[in-house]
């Protein structure tokens, strides 16, 4: 294997997590927290730990199947945390990681743009739909 120097080295690195390169792992990880679930999950959870069936009733019509597996992802990326308390039943509580945390606020911004800006985009859908 050739020596590299710094540069090479830092150039390789670079391109290593270029997300416009197709299979580089940024693009898949971008691809998951792209995910309305993924988005809608790391902002109800910003408050604080909630349990499954609140996570439910926060985030309207996720289904039981998208909502267990979108756990599983985030747990799995690290972002969210699965903590068991032995109790009759069990105890189930998600939470966010630091890593979690530190999405967060890239997140609640595209929510609260999305949540301000719906009137303009329904127009110009109204309005192209109309051509």
């Amino acid at each position: 294997m050739p020596t590299m120097t710094a540069a090479q080295r830092r150039a390789a690195e670079r391109a290593r997590y270029d997300a416009y390169l197709a299979e580089c792992p940024a693009r898949h990880l971008l691809e998951r927290i792209g995910d309305k679930w993924v988005s809608l999950t790391v902002n109800a959870l910003a408050d604080g730990p909630l349990r499954y069936g609140e996570l439910r009733t926060r985030m309207a019509g996720i289904s039981e199947k998208m909502l267990t597996q979108t756990l599983r992802h985030l747990e799995r990326d690290g972002l969210l945390t699965r903590t068991v308390t032995p109790t009759v039943p069990a105890r189930v509580d998600y939470g966010l990681t630091g890593l979690g945390r530190s999405l967060l606020p890239v997140l609640r911004t595209l929510k609260d743009w999305a949540d301000e800006h719906m009137p303009e985009v329904l127009a110009a859908r109204e309005a192209h739909d109309r051509e």
